[in-house]
C-alpha cells in the first residue's frame, strides 16, 4: 500500500513562490510506486486548499506523513510544526523548538555562542527604534541588515554608509519587529547540507558565487546568474571543519530531519563563520541542499525516502513516551 504524503506548500510568507517551486521538485522526485502525493496549498491569504489539517489525533485519516515545503514565517518557524504535533502526524524536518529558534536569528546566534561556535559580531534593534545612530559608530561599513525572522534573503540589505543604513533598517523593519545588524564580512560564501535525527551527518559543502554584491533573493531565484562550485574549492582540513561546524550548529538548535547551514569565510583572517541555519532548505531545481547530497551519492528520490524514514522514526519514538500518569 502506498504511503500517503501530504505536501504542504505556498503559505503567507514572502517566500510563497519559492515554496511552490520546492513542492513541485519534491513531488516530482517521489517514487510513484511508494507514495501517493497529496497537495495541500496554503494561499497568501492563509486559506488552505482543499482543506486545512485538523489539529486533533486521528482527525486526518487520509494522511500518513506530512512533508512541509513551506519557507519562512508561518511555515518554517514552528507554527505549522505545532499544528502537526497536535494532529499527531509524522512530519519531515525539524520539530517545534528547532524550527522556532532557527528562524529567529538572534536566538540562533545566542545558542551558537553558548557552544563557542563562530558567529559574526551583531546587534539587535527593535523596529520601534531603528534610528541606528549608534550602529554607524559601532561597526565599520559595509554592514548587513536583516529581519530577524525571514529566509531566502528577503528584506536583507548591505549598507555602505549611514544613509544606506537608514534605508536598510526601514526595509528590514517592514518584515519583522526585530532587526539584526551585522559586521560585513568580505570573503566567500558556502553552504553545507545536514541530514539525520540523533546522529546527523554533513554532506560535502559547496561554494556560492553571487552575480550581485551578495546572494540576495533576486540572485537566488530570479536572475539565474549566480554560479556554484561543488565540491567547494577548500583544503581537506577546511572541508572537514566546515562539515564539523555544520553538524555542531545542527545539534546546538536541536534540529532533526534536515537543514542547510550557511557559512562565510573571511578573506583577511581566513576565519570561518556560521551565518545561519535553514530548517526547510529550498528544493527548487537550483537549490543546493539536494545537489550536495546527490554529489555524495544520495539521489533526490533516495533523499526523499530518507527524509520520510526519519520522520516516521521520530514519530514512533515519540509514541513510546508517556504524556500522563495513568
Amino acid at each position: 500500500m502506498k504511503l500517503r504524503v501530504a505536501v504542504l506548500y505556498g503559505g503567507r510568507s514572502g517566500e510563497h513562490e519559492v515554496s511552490l517551486r520546492s513542492a513541485k521538485s519534491i513531488i516530482d522526485a517521489m517514487d510513484p510506486e511508494k507514495y501517493k502525493a497529496l497537495h495541500y496549498l496554503i494561499g497568501k491569504d492563509g486559506k488552505w486548499h482543499p482543506r486545512p489539517i485538523v489539529p486533533e489525533p486521528n482527525g486526518n485519516p487520509g494522511i500518513d506523513v506530512v512533508f512541509p515545503a513551506l519557507h519562512g514565517t508561518f511555515g518554517e518557524d514552528g507554527t505549522v510544526q505545532g499544528l502537526l504535533e497536535l494532529a499527531d502526524l509524522p512530519y519531515v524536518g525539524a520539530g517545534v523548538l528547532a524550527s522556532s529558534v532557527s528562524m529567529d536569528k538572534q536566538v540562533m546566534k545566542r545558542l551558537l555562542e553558548e557552544r563557542d561556535l563562530p558567529i559574526v559580531e551583531y546587534d539587535i534593534l527593535s523596529s520601534d527604534g531603528i534610528a541606528g545612530d549608534g550602529i554607524c559608530s559601532r561597526f565599520e561599513f559595509p554592514i548587513f541588515v536583516k529581519p530577524a525572522n525571514l529566509g531566502s534573503s528577503v528584506g536583507i540589505s548591505k549598507a555602505h554608509n549611514c544613509a544606506e543604513l537608514k534605508t536598510a533598517l526601514e526595509t528590514a523593519a517592514a518584515y519583522d519587529r526585530k532587526v539584526i545588524v551585522e559586521r560585513g564580512i568580505q570573503g566567500r560564501e558556502f553552504e553545507c547540507s545536514v541530514l539525520g535525527n540523533d546522529d546527523p551527518i554533513a554532506a560535502v559543502p559547496c561554494e556560492i558565487f553571487p552575480s550581485r554584491e551578495f546572494y540576495d533573493y533576486e540572485d537566488k531565484y530570479l536572475l539565474d546568474k549566480a554560479t556554484t562550485a561543488l565540491p567547494a574549492n577548500l583544503t581537506p582540513e577546511q572541508t572537514e571543519e566546515m562539515r564539523r561546524l555544520a553538524v555542531e550548529c545542527y545539534k546546538a538548535v536541536q534540529c532533526e530531519g534536515m537543514a542547510r547551514v550557511d557559512f562565510l569565510l573571511e578573506t583577511s583572517t581566513g576565519k570561518l563563520y556560521i551565518n545561519e541555519i535553514n530548517t526547510i532548505p529550498g528544493f527548487t531545481s537550483i537549490s543546493m541542499y539536494p545537489k550536495m547530497w546527490e554529489y555524495c551519492g544520495l539521489t533526490m528520490p533516495k533523499l526523499i525516502d530518507r527524509l520520510i524514514e526519519l520522520a516516521m522514526e521520530r514519530h514512533e519514538a515519540k509514541n513510546r513516551l508517556r504524556y500522563s500518569r495513568e
